[in-house]
């Protein structure tokens, strides 16, 4: 059984920076995609990121590009998101999910097969 588990949210002030990390567990495919999501309250769940493992294809949404970096580590089954110069807009909970194959694109919700336990990300003003 495939099982995500993020970590890393916590309470940053605006300007501040956070690691977010997302270990994959059950799996032994090659060949995936991870896509970060959040959520504020009141909000739809949005794509933020996403990662092609054999294809190294990267995506941002437009509200995070040159702020927030996406990597994988395949020795350790983790992606992470490098959330720098934070905002409260940026407040949300995240998730990150796993698909098999690669993606193009952000992708939205049903692409993935997989998906992890959300990690809080709180920005204070």
């Amino acid at each position: 059984e495939v099982q995500l588990q993020a970590s890393g949210g916590g309470l940053v002030q605006a300007g501040g920076s956070l690691r977010l990390s997302c270990t994959a567990s059950g799996f032994s495919f090659d060949d995936y995609a991870v896509g970060w999501f959040r959520q504020a309250p009141g909000t739809e769940r949005e794509a933020v990121s996403s990662i092609s493992s054999k294809t190294a294809k990267i995506y941002y949404a437009e509200s995070v590009k040159g702020r927030f970096t996406v990597s994988i580590d395949n020795a350790k089954n983790t992606a992470y998101l490098y959330m720098n110069t934070l905002k409260p807009e940026d407040t949300a909970v995240y998730y990150c999910a796993l698909r098999r194959g690669p993606i193009y694109g952000l992708g939205v919700r049903g692409l993935y097969d997989y998906w992890g336990r959300g990690t809080l990300v709180t920005v204070s003003s």
